[in-house]
């Protein structure tokens, strides 16, 4: 025998004493009868659970997390019956009734005849892994969140909005449903920025959308901020009539505000102008036309003299 074989003659012993001073937990599970052979001491410090707990497959299944334990004793079982080595994450219940991630290592070792004889694997603890990945998952939906918003005012930005309308758009022409939108400039904004500052028309434009968003209240009403000091508002499942009612109840909300503005050429507040415009879409209908279409009316209702709203 070499050198290297001698090495590698371990007793069983020596090789137990391997097994239990790693931090990943080994097992053995006999297939016939259900029952561990083995598991490393490691399982006592980690779950709180004696090592000698461990008897049967229905321990191990009974110490997984509720939420977790069909699909994981379904997928191992039948990946196991298979042949198929195999691997599961799962939450594991301590003693104490929290939990561990754990995730199952497992290998088939089959009989000479091909029989399913044994399983045998390692648990390791990837909670430290899983609150990472967590992190990581939060902040990936934050910053698909700010990418989605308008940093100045908070209402959506014009990204959100195209991505809402092809939504809306797909629904009303598969729903056969109305669908309305508003177009809305503020009147005289520049001279607005030239009399009180820029800051302040930072703070005119979060008021403004604040305003939007509580005139536009029902689930799925959206606003955003189109650009500038252009703000739009989907209605879905909106006929005209009671698009006009919300246009005009977000016309009279800014108005009552009364935030001063003296360059204007309407009055001494602020006011909006805004176009309304209303389609049951058909399927192959484009929604940028729809969409310029409004933004025309809300010209129109500037051309009429402002702090008005034109829906023809």
């Amino acid at each position: 025998m070499t050198t290297i074989e001698s090495k590698m003659d371990m007793d069983g012993a020596t090789y137990k004493t391997l097994l239990e001073s790693t931090r990943a937990i080994p097992w053995k599970i006999d297939w016939d009868t259900m029952q561990f052979a083995y598991i490393g001491p490691q399982i006592e410090a980690l779950l709180g659970w004696e090592q000698s707990s461990w008897a049967t497959v229905q321990d191990w299944a009974e110490r997984i997390h509720p939420e977790d334990r069909d699909w994981a004793v379904n997928f191992c079982v039948a990946q196991s019956k298979a042949g198929i080595d195999h691997e599961a994450d799962y939450r594991a219940l301590n003693k104490d009734g929290d939990f561990v991630w754990i995730r199952d290592v497992v290998h088939v070792v089959r009989k000479e005849n091909g029989d399913v004889d044994s399983l045998v694997g390692f648990m390791f603890d990837i909670s430290e892994r899983k609150r990472t990945e967590e992190q990581l998952a939060a902040l990936r939906r934050e910053l698909e969140e700010l990418s989605f918003k308008d940093g100045l005012t908070g209402v959506a930005n014009r990204r959100r909005f195209d991505v809402v309308m092809e939504t809306e758009w797909s629904n009303a022409c598969r729903n056969k449903q109305p669908l309305s939108v508003l177009m809305l400039d503020i009147d005289c904004f520049k001279q607005y920025n030239d009399h009180y500052g820029h800051l302040e028309g930072d703070q005119c434009l979060k008021r403004v959308a604040k305003l939007l968003t509580v005139a536009s209240k029902r689930p799925r009403d959206f606003v955003a901020r189109f650009g500038g000091e252009e703000f739009i508002v989907i209605l879905p499942d909106t006929n005209e009539s009671e698009a006009y009612k919300i246009a005009s109840h977000c016309r009279e909300l800014i108005a009552s505000e009364h935030i001063p503005h003296k360059g204007s050429e309407v009055g001494k507040y602020l006011t909006v102008s805004i176009g309304l415009n209303t389609t049951t879409p058909e399927c192959g209908d484009e929604v940028i036309p729809f969409i310029e279409a409004t933004d025309k009316r809300m010209y129109q209702a500037k051309q009429r003299g402002r702090n008005t709203i034109v829906s023809d």
